[in-house]
């Protein structure tokens, strides 16, 4: 029988134990630009309970002046530059290791794919049963698609970092002339798309783009980025720049977060306008990264980034099931004071939405949190070859590039689809040998 008090280190002996090596900046970027995007998400979602039904609309649709301020705070490049950072050196220290691709890819995919299929697995149940109860099926696929909106980057996300030797590979080679290829051939795409409307060519930027984003971060660790002090306030200002021509001469939309009724986007697919944004994005994060390391330094500060990064997949995979419940909670009960959209009230109001949000999220990250605990994928004898790896990664982005898009099977509003995407998530995790409850058995077993 082993002990279930685990000791609790302190802040400094937190500190202390960190390898030198470790680059704090990117482990709090990762979590800034996480609860960026989640913040983004509650301000933007204008729910209401109108004629015993609820309502969603976007703030980005009803107020066109917000739109420039996703050039601050869409900052999904941001975790991309970090995802090339990281998962370069990670692919690094697997090939010295001698570690295969098909057990790499594998192991990086199991950090994703294991809080991903608990979430997908709720959200499947769930809807079946209210809708069996007493729940009408259009409310159910409606909520759905509201909490089902997390999963696409994850799908664009993990299809990247399967591309992360192929990259290295080419940034050992090409340098910093890899990033020109890559920008070159997203123009070409957009031009493709655009000026002579090819159909589907678009697709390809969502290599090229996010392939360029991660090369970014290839760039910075490399300290290409980095071995000039003028070098990022040039890719500061040179991103906002191209941002500024391309949305006003090129007809590029000012937005970088798709909507519903805009005629072009520039996410779904991603466009060159995107890549300037990630410049940009980098710029600040670099000219930010000097301050940022004298402050991480702090033992109590580090000892946050360490625990917010223990969570931040469960913080951002459930933050829409949290508007969702707040919504329940408090629209049609009449508790939510009624303010008109946009007013100096309602804007105060959003304030409050956050905290209410925030405080709906507590729960789930409770309940939660235990499915994104670092398996030990290194003592699992498992390594797929390499083509059985990437069939895997394909399957489970298709499933959840569906589940994004068509939400999750619910009787009653053709359900067809939406299971195709919940079967391609779990035939690809059965490909990888992806146990989303491993973290959780292993979790008894040490309190046992």
């Amino acid at each position: 029988m082993r002990s279930s008090a685990r000791p609790t280190l302190t802040a400094a002996e937190v500190s202390a134990g960190t390898p030198s090596t470790r680059k704090r900046y990117v482990d709090l970027l990762r979590v800034v630009s996480i609860a960026v995007v989640v913040v983004g998400h509650w301000t933007m979602a204008v729910l209401g309970f109108e004629d015993g039904r609820f309502t969603g609309r976007n703030l980005l649709e009803i107020a066109p002046w917000t739109h420039v301020l996703t050039w601050v705070f869409q900052v999904m490049p941001v975790f991309f530059i970090v995802g090339g950072f990281t998962n370069a050196a990670s692919w690094r220290s697997a090939s010295e290791r001698g570690e295969t691709y098909g057990g790499w890819l594998r192991g990086r995919s199991v950090r994703l794919l294991g809080p991903a299929l608990v979430f997908v697995a709720f959200w499947t149940v769930l809807p079946m049963l209210a809708v069996a109860v007493a729940l009408p099926s259009g409310v159910a696929r409606t909520g759905g698609r509201e909490v089902a909106l997390p999963i696409w980057f994850l799908a664009v996300y993990l299809g990247s970092m399967a591309a992360i030797p192929v990259l290295v590979a080419a940034h050992r080679r090409f340098g910093i002339g890899l990033l020109g290829a890559l920008v070159g051939a997203a123009a070409a795409v957009d031009v493709a798309r655009y000026g002579f409307g090819v159909p589907f060519v678009g697709t390809l930027n969502y290599a090229f783009v996010w392939l360029a984003i991660l090369e970014l971060g290839l760039l910075w660790r490399d300290g290409t980025l980095t071995r000039r002090s003028p070098t990022p306030w040039v890719l500061a200002g040179g991103g906002l720049v191209a941002l500024g021509l391309l949305t006003q001469f090129v007809d590029y939309p000012v937005s970088m977060i798709g909507l519903t009724h805009a005629e072009r986007s520039n996410t779904l697919p991603p466009t060159l306008a995107l890549v300037a944004l990630g410049v940009w994005q980098c710029g600040a994060v670099l000219i930010l990264e000097g301050a940022a390391n004298r402050w991480l330094e702090r033992p109590r500060v580090w000892l946050r980034v360490v625990v917010a990064n223990s969570m931040v997949m469960t913080f951002y995979l459930w933050n829409m099931t949290a508007a969702v419940l707040a919504a329940v909670l408090l629209l049609p009960t009449g508790v939510w004071p009624d303010a008109e959209p946009l007013s100096a009230a309602w804007w105060w109001l959003r304030l409050l939405w956050i905290a209410a949000c925030a405080i709906c999220l507590i729960p789930f990250l409770l309940g939660f949190r235990w499915a994104e605990r670092s398996p030990r994928v290194s003592a699992d004898p498992y390594r797929p070859p390499a083509a059985l790896a990437l069939l895997g990664v394909v399957l489970a982005c298709t499933g959840m590039g569906i589940v994004a898009a068509e939400a999750f099977p619910v009787q009653g509003e053709d359900p067809l689809v939406p299971s195709i995407g919940v079967a391609c998530m779990v035939a690809g995790a059965l490909v990888l040998r992806v146990n989303p409850i491993a973290p959780l058995r292993r979790h008894r077993d040490a309190v046992a």
